[in-house]
């Protein structure tokens, strides 16, 4: 195997290099444990993230390590290993997504008023006291279907009723919290 010993001007310089000095690994963890700061460093060059480079890398090690038995030449396990890197980050790259952007801050929302938690906590206490007036089989069902997010059929099969008799009760219970003078402010 040759190697290139210098690159100045045209002349390019090679030496031949043993098969015997390129390293056998034993097992897949000796040449992870090996290898691993160097894979890493090429990881690091295909992403911007250090993270998503540790991702990667560890990617296309388990890659390799479910081809291990097949792979009967050791002395190309670095050639590979960055194979894999590339074409996993390739795919990754034509999967993501397009609406992804980096950004330094977080967006926040403009113009979403955050109110008072003493008002909406007085509101809460309100609404709860409203629904409580309700008799017991309105209340179940509002609690049911707007506080446990329920669907009207499943409010009716939890209750043992029938769906137009859990529509026709919950209209009525919303129309007595209407009309509760507690929760005018809301309206």
């Amino acid at each position: 195997m040759t190697t290139p010993v210098c690159t100045s001007g045209a002349n390019v310089a090679t030496r031949t290099v043993p098969y015997a000095s390129y390293p056998s690994y034993p097992s897949f963890a000796s040449y992870m444990k090996a290898r691993q700061p160097v894979l890493l460093r090429t990881a690091r060059s295909l992403t911007a993230n250090p993270s998503d480079a540790e991702d990667l890398l560890q990617t296309a090690l388990a890659k390799t390590y479910v081809a291990w038995e097949r792979i009967e030449d050791h002395r190309a396990l670095d050639g590979y290993v960055r194979r894999a890197l590339l074409n996993t980050r390739t795919s990754q790259w034509r999967k993501r997504k397009v609406d992804e952007f980096v950004c330094d801050e977080p967006p926040e929302p403009e113009g979403v008023p955050v109110g008072d938690p003493a008002e909406q906590q007085a509101l809460r206490d309100a609404m709860w006291r409203a629904i409580m007036k309700l008799p017991a089989r309105q209340r179940a069902m509002v609690v049911l279907r707007y506080y446990e997010d329920l669907s009207e059929a499943q409010t009716a099969e939890v209750l043992g009723v029938s769906i137009g008799t859990v529509k026709s009760a919950v209209s009525r219970a919303l129309g007595k919290l209407r009309e509760d003078p507690e929760l005018d402010p809301v309206r």
